[in-house]
């Protein structure tokens, strides 16, 4: 019994946890071997300073402490360095770890899938394919009947556009 109460805490706290970075870790910093439409200091210029945090040296904004986590309005959610369209309404769902998650991409080409070994664990970084900019994680614990997938996104990342 006390194992499978554990097991269960653990795969909770995994859940919740998946997006935020370890607080007792050093932030993962620009990467000079990570290919970028422009340079960190040319995206500083264009980017706030959140959205440069999140985009630029692969942040994470705090769960539940964001501004679309909690959005439930029809639109779309684009890039906050480009404006393309990225992510809609019609696919976000309540993952329930206090950041937007969606079953989907708008158009997968418009994102790329690395390999993310930072914080000592591996994941599925989603990074925008035509600025090479972070924008969050995927994971395979979304809703089974709509894929299976959870883009785990940082709302630092979007901009949303009502429709």
């Amino acid at each position: 019994m006390k194992k499978a109460i554990f097991t269960m805490i653990l795969l909770s706290a995994i859940t919740v946890f998946g997006c935020q970075q370890s607080s007792g870790q050093q932030l993962k910093k620009y990467d000079p071997k990570r290919k970028m439409s422009k340079a960190p200091a040319e995206w500083k210029k264009t980017l706030t300073a959140n959205q440069y945090y999140i985009m630029v040296e692969s942040g994470t904004e705090p769960p539940f402490h964001n501004a679309y986590d909690n959005n439930h309005e029809k639109g779309v959610y684009v890039s906050a360095a480009t404006g393309e369209v990225l992510f809609s309404s019609a696919d976000k769902f309540d993952s329930g770890t206090g950041w937007p998650s969606f079953v989907k991409p708008v158009d997968p080409k418009k994102i790329e899938i690395v390999s993310d070994n930072s914080d000592g664990m591996t994941r599925d970084e989603v990074i925008e394919r035509s600025t090479g900019l972070h924008l969050g994680h995927v994971f395979d614990d979304g809703p089974a009947d709509r894929g299976g997938k959870r883009y785990c996104m940082n709302s630092g990342a979007l901009k949303f556009i009502k429709k």
